[in-house]
């Protein structure tokens, strides 16, 4: 489980296009001082295994299903990558619960800079808009935000100046491509709420 507070903007050295799935290899020097084979960092917000370490880079394996519900296909040599190691049990919850599963992906599409800090609009797949509620989580690219307005197609979020820095979300320009994950609480009560099995997400309860 992550948090939503990235620790690293870390860079893509090497991407292996398999027939099925894609080997990348990622540079992080602060992610790797304690990693292990086998434990999980989120890239982007996308949960991976790490399957080799050498130095400060991490290699990790990435599945057809991750590559096309999420926008790490899109990754080629350089691109730079947000990066979280999994929370650890004690610590402080700094933003919200993330599972790094993420549910779909959205565009950036349009960015109005203030003077200390900047909005940004970001499309919204429809199957995700009923998840998404003025003043609640989200999570971008793997960081956690808050929803300033909320939109049956777009909602935005306000970013500081720490998170322009020390994210991707400072550099990403309209049209990019950026990971969403929703509240996984949200999923879990209208699963809960829900008729029954056969019932469309979505659906209203009678």
């Amino acid at each position: 489980m992550f948090t939503g507070i990235v620790e690293e903007l870390g860079e893509v050295t090497a991407v292996e296009r398999l027939a099925d799935a894609s080997r990348f290899r990622l540079r992080g020097p602060l992610v790797t001082e304690d990693a292990k084979h086998g434990d999980s960092i989120a890239v982007n917000g996308v949960c991976l295994t790490v399957v080799g370490l050498d130095g400060d880079q991490f290699t990790a394996d990435v599945m057809a299903e991750t590559l096309n519900r999420s926008s790490l296909g899109a990754l080629t040599t350089g691109s730079r990558v947000n990066l979280e190691r999994p929370m650890a049990l004690g610590g402080r919850l700094g933003g919200h619960i993330v599972q790094g599963h993420v549910d779909g992906t959205g565009r950036i599409v349009e960015r109005t800079p203030s003077e200390h800090w900047e909005l940004v609009k970001v499309s919204l797949p429809g199957g995700l808009a009923r998840y998404v509620v003025e003043k609640g989580s989200i999570t971008v690219d793997g960081v956690s935000l808050t929803v300033v307005d909320a939109a049956p197609d777009h909602f935005t979020i306000s970013l500081i100046p720490t998170t322009l820095v020390l994210t991707t979300l400072g550099i990403k320009q309209p049209g990019d491509p950026v990971n969403l994950e929703v509240d996984v609480l949200a999923k879990y009560v209208e699963r809960l709420l829900g008729p029954g099995p056969g019932t469309e997400p979505g659906e209203p309860v009678a």
